[in-house]
């Protein structure tokens, strides 16, 4: 390869990592708040796909009641996600929520693997997503002081 051409596939792909840079982490943001906001609204109107994983494992609790609760409190953190000054509102809900996503794996194993402990049905597939989910909300919480990290250059290398 040439030196020029070198030069311009350094070009290209800087000029892609900076747009990367730039948009990501709001793309981000208002994914994570579409994915609240769209699953929230399925639970309000008690037509989710997940309706009855969660009434399953939140049993002692009356689902129609339960559910739509879930989902206006989903649909609040992905409101929450959209508003800067709520981000860190919707980040509380969010850890607050999260942990009982990941119930169904204990209290119905049955339902969330089809081999235990690797091979998981379609229902432990969509309770282990909910990773991707909570690591979006550290990297959204993360920005909140973005800039100031920035000036102290502060590096992930120095977190530990």
């Amino acid at each position: 390869m040439s030196k020029i051409s070198k030069l311009k596939l350094d070009s290209m792909d800087y000029a892609i990592s900076k747009w990367m840079y730039s948009y990501g982490k709001p793309i981000l943001r208002f994914s994570l708040a579409i994915i609240f906001i769209w699953f929230g609204y399925l639970k309000v109107i008690l037509d989710s796909p997940a309706q009855e994983l969660v009434a399953n494992t939140v049993y002692w609790l009356d689902p129609e009641v339960f559910i739509p609760i879930l989902g206006i409190w989903e649909m609040l953190i992905g409101i929450f996600l959209c508003f800067r000054l709520t981000i860190r509102l919707a980040i509380l809900l969010l850890v607050l929520q999260m942990p009982g996503t990941f119930l169904p794996l204990v209290i119905l194993p049955e339902v969330c693997f089809v081999k235990f402990p690797l091979i998981l049905s379609m229902e432990g597939q969509y309770i282990i997503k909910n990773l991707v989910l909570i690591s979006a909300g550290i990297v959204i919480g993360g920005t909140l002081r973005e800039k100031e990290m920035i000036s102290k250059k502060y590096t992930s290398a120095d977190a530990g």
